[in-house]
């Protein structure tokens, strides 16, 4: 019997058909992947399966029998869970506030908080219960959204790309956990752009493109170019990376030491490194090891930073809102998308306004057929897929949103392009565009730095790398010298004396 059977599913939106007579087999105990490239209609089916979208047409079935999903309660109690790739957290609650949310209100908090650390602890995933959702980076978001998925003991586990900010090692336990899950009885529905991930763990394949099923593979007999055929009709392009000619210093770092604004953040202890022209210098780590906190001095969202720590061309901006420094030539594209990078509900060309204001005149006037222009100019360049400028920015898939904001900043012609998670839940055929959008602008003398728990993306783009650690950089190395273990022990703020003197302790 199967687990789940979705029948001729069909969903449509006012501008596309998302899903069209589509049909999905899943087995007790399978780990099923769901690929396809951004826009293709996944998240749909994975949202209509789970309640919080209704189907047009079509029969999904639970154990043989058919059933009516009505929302995500229902689903909950049929023992479906998910987690979205978009988080669904409260911010101003707790951890442990947040699981209690989606669980037996019978249970006291004090129980579900100490659940918590056993799943966390059992799974290796790194979740503090107490701390305010936040406060907490994406990657540690990303953590607690499965660790509240584990604790509904599900039947069917839906993952919206859940190795998107996961370092390596996190990944290989995340693996040993679903295969554990799925010997136990647990199937899972698997939605990942890692090809080389589905290849390892998945049992299945179902392919959508376009909203239709265009293949069903056994992903251990697929290679990643046959699996990028099926998806995108093609193979992704090869990357054109050619070596460094560095140029000038673009922004110098020296000395930041600054204190964490709340209890769960992280201090930064004098942090110093250097970005030039026409190179680009990757920032490798653990997701909550700093990174916020350096991307907001480095931004100007935070203000506090020593003066003279932060120096662009020569001239100290430490102190300094986000304004002057883009005006200076300082463009941000931050790890989160919606909230940060982009107003959910505004249109993407209200949407450009937030950091392009070549469209408003002197007197503060907006110049709506320029902005809308400039909206459908990126659109097209950067192979948006969405309903227009008019499109709200929540209506279209994270990866499409991702190459819309990439592309706006872009676009600006940048001298310091400074990006976080630039290909998060991002498709093969858009991250190596994205990929080759930064090279390109390195190659026309951009400095930029790119923060990414992708270490294969590190090393296909960068030309020197550092790691950030318990608030601390690491020593710069030229990506020639680098490999995965290095890095993969630099990330536990190993490197210098600290790595001599914990291999002199093993070594007594």
């Amino acid at each position: 019997m199967l687990r789940l059977e979705l029948i001729d599913i069909s969903k449509q939106y006012p501008a596309v058909k998302a899903n069209d007579s589509v049909n999905l087999r899943v087995k007790p105990g399978e780990i099923h992947a769901v690929l396809g490239e951004n826009g293709a209609g996944k998240s749909t089916m994975m949202k209509m399966i789970y309640g919080a979208v209704r189907p047009d047409a079509g029969e999904i079935r639970w154990n043989g029998a058919p059933v009516t999903i009505r929302n995500p309660q229902e689903a909950r109690a049929l023992g479906i869970a998910m987690v979205f790739q978009h988080f669904s957290l409260f911010d101003t609650l707790t951890v442990a506030e947040n699981v209690w949310l989606g669980l037996d209100k019978s249970l006291q908090l004090a129980e579900v908080a100490r659940r918590i650390t056993q799943v966390a602890v059992e799974y290796g995933l790194d979740v503090d219960p107490q701390r305010p959702v936040h406060t907490l980076s994406v990657g540690e978001r990303q953590r607690v959204e499965i660790v509240r998925a584990l604790m509904t003991n599900p039947k069917l586990l839906i993952l919206d790309e859940p190795t998107s900010v996961l370092t390596p090692q996190a990944v290989d336990k995340l693996f040993v956990t679903l295969r554990k899950l799925a010997s136990e009885g647990c199937s899972i529905l698997y939605i990942s752009h890692k090809l080389d991930e589905i290849r390892a763990l998945c049992h299945n394949c179902t392919v959508l493109r376009g909203g239709k099923v265009t293949g069903e593979v056994d992903p251990t007999k697929e290679s990643n170019a046959s699996l990028s055929r099926l998806m995108i009709g093609a193979e992704p392009p090869q990357l054109q990376h050619r070596a460094a000619q560095p140029g000038t210093v673009v922004l110098a770092v020296r000395g930041l030491s600054l204190a964490k604004e709340d209890q769960f953040g992280m201090n930064l202890a004098d942090i110093g490194f250097e970005v030039r022209a026409g190179e680009i210098v990757g920032i490798a780590g653990v997701s909550g090891n700093g990174q916020q906190e350096l991307m907001a001095a480095l931004s100007g969202e935070d203000t506090r930073a020593p003066a003279g720590s932060i120096v662009l061309f020569g001239n100290d901006i430490a102190r300094q809102p986000p304004r002057p420094r883009r005006a200076a030539g300082l463009h941000f594209i931050p790890e989160e998308r919606l909230g940060r990078g982009a107003v959910p509900t505004l249109s993407l060309s209200a949407n450009t306004l937030l950091t392009r204001t070549g469209s408003v005149g002197r007197s503060g006037w907006i110049r709506t057929g320029d902005v809308a222009a400039l909206a459908a100019a990126l659109i097209r360049r950067f192979n948006v897929k969405a309903g227009g400028p008019d499109a709200a920015a929540k209506s279209l898939s994270g990866g499409n949103l991702q190459k819309f904001l990439v592309g706006r900043e872009i676009d600006a012609d940048p001298k310091l392009l400074i990006v976080s998670q630039p290909t998060w839940g991002v498709d093969v055929g858009a991250a190596a565009q994205i990929r080759g959008e930064l090279l390109a602008l390195r190659d026309n003398g951009c400095a930029v730095l790119v923060v990414s728990e992708e270490l294969d993306e590190l090393f296909e783009i960068s030309d020197r790398l550092v790691v950030i650690a318990q608030g601390r950089i690491s020593p710069s190395i030229a990506i020639a010298d680098a490999t995965i273990e290095k890095i993969g022990i630099w990330m536990s703020g190993l490197w210098g004396e600290r790595a001599a003197k914990e291999t002199e302790h093993a070594q007594a």
